[in-house]
């Protein structure tokens, strides 16, 4: 028998090739076609008697457009996902600390220095709550300069254990710069009542002020005297006009009575004059947008207090919502109208009507 030198075995179907006209129309393997190549191989092919056996390797199908997109929605939903934890892990202690708060409480006063400068000043700025770091260690630079530049001595600290009658007494005033949350005990919350009703100074700075909910129902009803309800976003800073509503006051001296400038804007459940309190700096409403996170409008109407003092027992108190970002405490008048607020929070004498 002649001997077979080769055999051609053809597939039963043709491609069609880009731009060809006329072409056959591919046949499509069925399911059950692809279910049969995946288990069994590739089919045999049997040539004439004596020769041997050539296996054609069929082409294999092409994957539908369907398919396609099924696996890029999966790798999408994938890659979503994953951003979506890590949003969640990175917003989740931050949330928690502005809605909670965190309970850490020192009890070990801090060394304080042998002798300081009179008057002398604390600057407080533990944050149980809601910190922005960078402005804490600007406006601390911020006030260390100040009391270089007036003389006056320093003290900084984070540790709430300075809140004890002894080391109160060797200062004239507090600052609580941004500071935010539960931050003193019991203890500690009846010595710093006491100094400032005994004729101490307090001056609270933007965060100080800012807190959702007071469990020291004293700080936020009386101390600050309004509670923050929200502040505007998108854009979070905006520019809007500050009206100086007292300028006869000591911690009004060298601002302007139209005071433009960009800042994170607080509104409060009231306007604290309707409780007699001193309303020293109004915001103008009509030069921004007050709305918050949620777009919810957050007007406060005609009367919007943003910087105002009042007694405490001989003591002074002073509160300024300004000052969200670092950057806020590098401006000219903002310097002053702090310097002003701690030169008249540490004066002599008792406190009366905001004086």
């Amino acid at each position: 028998m002649r001997p077979v030198a080769t055999a051609f075995a053809f597939c039963s179907f043709r491609l069609r090739l880009p731009g060809q006209r006329g072409a056959r129309r591919d046949r499509v393997p069925s399911a059950r076609g692809e279910a049969e190549h995946a288990t069994r191989g590739p089919r045999p092919v049997h040539p004439p008697a004596g020769g041997g056996t050539v296996t054609v390797q069929d082409i294999p199908p092409r994957r539908s457009a369907g398919r396609r997109l099924r696996r890029v929605l999966l790798w999408v939903s994938v890659v979503v996902l994953v951003v979506l934890i890590g949003l969640g892990m990175w917003l989740a202690p931050m949330l928690y600390r502005v809605y909670h708060g965190l309970d850490v409480y020192e009890t070990v006063p801090p060394a304080l220095p042998a002798a300081l400068p009179e008057p002398a000043i604390l600057i407080f700025s533990k944050t149980n709550g809601f910190r922005e770091d960078r402005a804490i260690l600007a406006a601390n630079k911020m006030f260390r300069d100040i009391a270089r530049e007036r003389g006056w001595g320093v003290f900084v600290t984070e540790n709430a254990a300075v809140f004890n009658p002894e080391q109160l007494s060797r200062f004239r005033a507090v600052v609580w710069n941004n500071a935010s949350g539960d931050v003193l005990t019991l203890p500690q919350r009846k010595a710093f009542r006491a100094y400032l009703e005994a004729g101490g100074g307090y001056v609270g700075v933007h965060g100080a002020g800012g807190d959702h909910t007071y469990r020291w129902r004293w700080y936020g009803d009386d101390l600050i005297g309004a509670h923050f309800i929200s502040h505007t976003m998108f854009p979070q800073i905006q520019r809007a006009t500050i009206r100086i509503a007292d300028p006869a006051h000591p911690a009004m001296a060298g601002l302007p009575p139209a005071w433009p400038r960009a800042d994170e804007w607080y509104s409060f459940d009231r306007s604290v004059r309707a409780r007699g309190y001193r309303v020293l700096a109004t915001l103008d409403e009509k030069s921004y947008q007050p709305t918050d996170l949620f777009g919810n409008d957050i007007r406060m109407g005609d009367d919007h207090p943003i910087i105002w003092t009042h007694c405490v027992g001989r003591g002074r108190a002073y509160y300024s919502a300004l000052g969200h970002a670092a950057d806020a405490y590098a401006e000219p008048l903002v310097r002053r109208s702090l310097a002003n607020a701690v030169a008249w929070a540490a004066s002599e004498g008792a406190c009366r009507n905001g004086l």
